[in-house]
């Protein structure tokens, strides 16, 4: 009997499904771009229905089970005019509904997958460089992008290897808590951009949530505040990896030299079934030793995603990265500054190999970023952006550095303790894209409050002297000894907390006087309060001036920073010239001798250039000229060594020049070159009419040559080499004083089979072992080979 009643059942429930299937149809269709490019992530719907989706990698999209009848399909993407589509859906068949927006410029808002023998390596559309969705030919400010093919392709497991793309970055320099610094015209960047925010991390950043980096050139305070993402060389600005609608992902293994060994994970999925919830999830975890004599570190990252196109006009984007790592500090050595000389750091001696430190010195660091994003669609012209950003980086235990007191003896100082740095950023834009008569408008107005607080518990100790150039044994600095002298009541304490404010309000508008000729003018109001510095041990926030006429104590600063361009595109599409003035400020407390107050210091950029796109995309490039003065910049008052005056002044021009190409199917080059001619023009006797320490090289080339099989039976099996140079640089530089870095040539090589269901890859970095160094004087590693295996799904 019960089988009698489970075949029955079965029989119901199948006829019913076939009725319902019967009387019900589907409704399937693409979305391309102008050029042919499929559209990802684009919201259509039903109206009559109320059901929306996503349109996938392909652009395509799908609704099922739908009552035969009339319907209209609106198509809703951010910088297009919406579209409305009638169609009819007949009983058991599919009703097909293509689109291709029309000639808008709609591609720098999504992650166009570019596919097959294309120039695959140029990912040049932003929708963060400008805040707005301008191509890169309409953009009148130069930036370069290392796009997620590249990192894959060059086994990048680190913010430092993906830099090598970017003309001007040199070796990166690591901070003692695993925080990496690179070079832009002349100036430290540090990667404290986040989709387009302030994210700052004081800590190891993972590449493995990364969709591509964005090195933004020249002064950027009018887009990106003057808070810690900009400084007069740049922004780079960190794109995360985005939920998509499919199931997809990847797991990763990497090995290699120095005990290295990593492991990647990446899973995305749809939520709900109309994928109109989707989310990611991204994490990896680093294990590995120091080629010298002692070190190491290991770490985790956990970085999961959410979106969710809530209704055709509403969106969510929710985004977390976590981060933990413990290590030792990379080696940090400060030259003996002896007057009257000039020598190399290879004069000097010090040992390549040694850090003169123990593995019980180690540091803990933690990093928690959020960020939330809600995109309001009100009109067809108007769209309201609100975003959220929350950083916040810890850093427990001991970070070091060496001290030389001569040319043989040095110590080392050790910093223990806790740090804590805390920043929120909040933000309202609404982007519009509009005609006033016959003249296009695309327009981004906002408001930003920025918040930052920072405090300290940590004391500063100097270890015994050693002799550097003959070591005996333990030389250096170990726990045990740090501590002891702790418990002497030997160091600095420094126990305090500080705290600071900017609230600013932006607009920036470009104009298209022709659809060829098109100029751009921003401004920013910054309001700036300096909260000062609460001493924890005796309860008081400092103020007055100290010894060198500068404030800790609370004070407030208003910057106007104006921005202002335009282009020409010579051929539609193909090939514009451009220029720009850019800005960028940093407040300075205090005053003069006389009592005048300082002034924000400031840095305006003059550029003009090339960009091109031709040859079917397969030549994509920019060539440009700059010129950076710095002024309001405090030096030493020539009368009162007690006090500062305001007007020193720094220039930093130079030539920089980018490319990918895809000269035929299967091979791919990045290649850039950039000089860099800075100096002090109004300073100290000492310095002045000289290149800047730390500056790095004044010449550095990059390249990267890739040749990958693009069909028959070894289709995937590719091969790469990149070289980097980098001319002669300066730690010391002064009238009597120069302590320099060597020029340094390095060479990798890659080997890889990548297929649809796995990718093998090989690398080896430092091909030949140079021995080179970042402008903070680290050693960076001899040859270190990896090799990775990739299942995906």
């Amino acid at each position: 009997m019960y089988r009698i009643f489970k075949c029955f059942l079965v029989f119901f429930l199948v006829s019913i499904t076939s009725v319902y299937a019967q009387s019900t149809g589907t409704i399937t269709g693409q979305i391309s771009l102008v050029d042919g490019q499929p559209f990802a992530s684009t919201s259509v719907s039903i109206i009559e229905l109320n059901r929306s989706t996503l349109t996938d990698e392909q652009g395509n999209y799908s609704f099922k089970n739908i009552p035969a009848g009339n319907y209209r399909i609106k198509i809703q993407a951010l910088g297009t005019a919406e579209k409305e589509i009638e169609t009819t859906v007949n009983a058991g068949e599919t009703a097909v509904v293509d689109y291709q927006l029309p000639k808008e410029n709609v591609m720098a808002l999504q992650e166009v997958t570019v596919s097959g023998s294309v120039n695959r390596f140029s990912k040049k559309e932003s929708k963060y460089v400008a805040r707005l969705p301008l191509k890169n030919l309409e953009n009148p400010q130069v930036y370069n992008t290392v796009s997620k093919e590249v990192i894959m392709e060059q086994s990048a497991v680190d913010l430092g290897s993906i830099s090598k793309n970017v003309p001007g970055a040199g070796i990166p320099m690591i901070a003692n808590q695993g925080r990496v610094t690179f070079r832009s015209r002349g100036f430290e960047t540090e990667p404290n951009a986040r989709n387009g925010v302030a994210g700052a991390a004081f800590s190891s950043i993972d590449p493995a949530n990364l969709e591509r980096i964005e090195a933004i050139k020249g002064p950027s305070a009018t887009l990106f505040g003057a808070s810690v993402a900009s400084s007069y060389g740049g922004v780079y600005n960190r794109v995360t990896k985005k939920p998509y609608n499919d199931f997809g992902g990847e797991v990763s293994f990497t090995g290699g030299s120095y005990n290295f060994n990593r492991l990647v994970v990446d899973v995305n999925t749809p939520v709900n079934e109309d994928k109109t919830a989707l989310f990611r999830l991204n994490g990896a975890t680093t294990q590995q030793k120091s080629f010298q004599d002692l070190g190491f570190n290991k770490n985790i990252s956990i970085a999961p995603s959410f979106s969710y196109q809530i209704t055709d006009r509403l969106s969510l984007l929710l985004d977390v990265e976590f981060g933990q790592e413990k290590g030792t500090s990379v080696v940090r050595f400060n030259p003996f500054n002896r007057s009257n000389t000039t020598r190399s750091i290879v004069d000097i001696a010090f040992p390549y190999e040694r850090t003169f430190m123990s593995n019980d010195l180690v540091y803990n660091t933690q990093m928690l970023n959020i960020f939330a994003q809600i995109n309001y669609k009100i009109s067809e012209e108007w769209t309201s952006q609100t975003i959220v950003s929350r950083a916040r980086s810890t850093i427990d235990g001991y970070i070091t550095a060496i001290n030389a007191l001569s040319d043989t003896t040095a110590r080392v100082q050790v910093i223990s303790g806790n740090t804590n740095f805390i920043a929120t950023d909040i933000q309202q834009n609404f982007i519009g894209d509009f005609k006033i008569g016959q003249f296009r408008n695309r327009i981004v107005a906002g408001l930003d409050y920025y918040n930052n607080y920072n405090d300290f518990d940590r004391l500063t100790i100097t270890t015994p002297a050693f002799d550097f150039t003959n070591p005996p044994a333990n030389s250096g600095a170990n726990k045990q000894m740090v501590d002891n002298l702790a418990e002497s009541g030997s160091g600095t304490l420094r126990k305090e907390k500080n705290r600071d404010n900017t609230y600013a309000v932006y607009v920036s508008d470009v104009f298209n006087v022709t659809d060829r000729l098109s100029a751009m003018a921003s401004l920013r109001v910054d309001r700036y309060e300096y909260l000062g510095v609460y001493n924890i041990a005796t309860g008081v926030t400092a103020g007055g001036l100290g010894a060198n006429g500068t404030s800790a104590g609370p004070y407030n600063q208003t910057s106007l920073s104006p921005k202002f361009g335009a282009v020409y595109e010579i051929s539609k599409d193909h090939l514009s010239v451009f220029s720009n003035y850019m800005n960028g400020f940093l407040n300075k407390s205090g005053q003069a001798l006389d009592g005048t107050a300082f002034k924000p210091e400031e840095a305006n950029q003059l550029e003009f250039g090339v960009k091109g796109d031709v040859f079917n995309h397969r030549l994509v490039g920019t060539i440009s000229y700059y010129d950076i003065k710095v002024q309001n910049s405090l030096r030493q008052d020539p009368n009162d060594t007690n006090y500062s005056i305001q007007d020193g002044t720094q220039q930093s021009k130079g030539f920089e020049a980018e490319f990918t190409a895809n000269p035929f199917d299967g091979l791919n080059i990045i290649a850039g070159y950039a000089y860099n001619d800075s100096k002090y023009t109004k300073a100290d006797t000492s310095v002045n009419g000289l290149r800047p320490a730390l500056s790095g090289p004044a010449n550095t080339v990059n390249l990267w040559l890739s040749y990958r099989v693009p069909e028959g039976k070894f289709q995937g099996l590719g091969a790469g080499f990149g070289a980097n140079y980098g001319s002669m640089s300066y730690v010391i530089n002064t009238q009597t004083t120069k302590v320099t870095i060597p020029e340094y040539t390095l060479l990798d090589a890659a080997l890889y089979y990548d297929q649809p269901k796995y990718r093998i890859s090989f690398k080896v970095n430092n091909l030949t072992s140079e021995k080179a160094w970042n402008v903070r004087l680290t050693p960076q590693a001899p040859a270190q080979f990896l090799g990775s295996f990739a299942l995906k799904f």
